[in-house]
């Protein structure tokens, strides 16, 4: 059984340019919806959004940040986390909000 790629690899040929246009739009626009540095894996944390190579949930951090923490404050709660790693759970709430507003409901309430 062939794989998607070996698919998309043996339709290339015979597209013409505008349809391989086409392509790379969507692909370009499925692309801008990746968020560098957060990953969902439904075995980690029920598959909530978190900063790669942790099990730290993005609503957590926004939620500490609301709630007064500053970043430092963050930082030293998260050895593990970089500063790059807040910019990138911000930049992720930004783009993802009401997802986010949501798993912090959901977390107070449980």
């Amino acid at each position: 059984m062939m794989t998607t790629l070996e698919r998309v690899r043996d339709l290339l040929p015979g597209m013409s340019p505008g349809e391989k246009a086409q392509v790379l739009q969507w692909i370009a626009r499925d692309l801008s919806n990746a968020s560098p540095g957060i990953e969902s894996n439904p075995d980690v944390v029920g598959g909530e959004p978190c900063i790669v190579r942790t099990r730290v949930p993005v609503w957590l951090l926004v939620q500490a940040r609301r709630l007064g923490s500053s970043e430092a404050d963050i930082l030293r709660s998260f050895p593990t986390l970089t500063a790059e790693d807040l910019t990138n759970a911000w930049a992720y709430y930004r783009a993802h909000r009401t997802e986010v507003e949501q798993q912090i409901r959901a977390n107070e309430e449980a």
